[in-house]
């Protein structure tokens, strides 16, 4: 990673999905956890397993915001190859409630 990444939660998320492993990933989540893509909410662990864990997802971070919580990333995995991605985290209690994903 060629930026900073300033929020425990935010890093742990990235981390999880970097090392491909669903278990720290699924813990840097709360238990209700939701997410969009490209502006459409999606079942959180279907598509985790598809875009992350069974297509090798990897995030390669460039950018991050003051508050840490808005990352700019290149997004590559087996399926899609490699993308400029915008990731916005909310976080409560210091895991990852929300994540926004997106192209760039």
């Amino acid at each position: 990673m060629s930026a900073e990444l300033t929020d425990p939660a935010v890093a742990a998320f990235v981390a999880a999905v970097n090392a491909g492993d669903r278990e720290a990933f699924f813990a840097a989540l709360t238990d209700d956890a939701t997410m969009s893509d490209d502006g459409t909410d999606r079942d959180l662990r279907a598509w985790a397993e598809r875009e992350i864990f069974s297509s090798n997802g990897r995030m390669d971070v460039e950018d991050v915001s003051a508050d840490g919580r808005t990352l700019m990333a290149t997004y590559t995995n087996s399926t899609w190859g490699s993308m400029r991605t915008r990731w916005v985290f909310t976080v409560s209690g210091g895991r990852v409630s929300r994540f926004e994903t997106g192209q760039a």
